[in-house]
């Protein structure tokens, strides 16, 4: 098992958000997280990250307890976070984002070859290496978003609602992407509001509502769900 979460209790100073939810993630997986805005989804990923406060609870990453973890030693372990809005730097270059993305690694060598393989996933990016980030369209933002994540040759990749404010087309682009580094061998979580297109690409998904998970399972079978589909697919 890649990634274990039991019983985690999570939020934000005195105010509670998680309450005691478990989940897991196996190693070559896309895992989908879907629910109403404040279920707790954002949270999720931003536990996970050492980014807000864990009050109890245990998170385990290949059975190596990373709860005491500050964010960028979780970083080094093997986890990359694309947050919800993207955060690029606006001012760097595409080149430079990436770079960014790279910090952790020590070997030049290296570090071209993640950048090839970025520039081969997202040609766009190699296309206007040099222009500045924020002058990007929100689509080409993702993908920087994501190439900069991969640049720290991560070993779970967390995306927190990448098709937020995008085309369909432009969304459409983007879950093949994200398909397309599964497939090339990386394990994927992801929370999406677009509960259709999440199901429709993960292998397993969680529901969850007010920091708690209500369901669980096959992504297809949550698809057929009668709950699922009143609640999230406009059934």
């Amino acid at each position: 098992m890649l990634l274990s979460i039991q019983n985690l209790e999570a939020g934000y100073g005195q105010v509670t958000v998680l309450k005691g939810i478990s989940l897991h993630v196996d190693e070559g997986e896309i895992v989908a997280i879907i629910g109403a805005n404040g279920a707790g989804k954002t949270t999720t990923l931003m536990a996970i990250s050492g980014i807000v406060s864990r009050q109890s609870g245990q998170i385990t990453f290949f059975d190596e307890k990373i709860i005491q973890l500050s964010a960028h030693e979780i970083v080094e372990k093997g986890i990359s976070h694309v947050p919800e809005g993207r955060r690029i730097f606006p001012r760097l270059s595409v080149l430079e984002n990436l770079q960014m993305g790279a910090y952790l690694q020590n070997n030049p060598e290296h570090q071209k070859e993640d950048l090839d393989w970025v520039f081969s996933l997202f040609p766009l990016l190699k296309e206007r290496n040099r222009q500045a980030g924020g002058t990007l369209s929100g689509g080409e933002q993702q993908m920087l978003a994501i190439g900069r994540a991969l640049m720290s040759r991560p070993k779970l990749l967390i995306l927190d609602e990448p098709s937020l404010g995008l085309s369909p087309l432009m969304v459409e682009k983007i879950f093949e992407m994200i398909q397309l580094i599964n497939e090339q061998g990386l394990t994927i979580l992801l929370v999406e509001q677009n509960a259709h297109a999440a199901l429709l690409l993960a292998n397993r998904a969680y529901v969850m509502e007010t920091g708690q998970i209500t369901l669980e399972g096959q992504a297809q079978k949550l698809l057929k769900n009668k709950e699922v589909q009143a609640a999230y697919l406009g059934a």
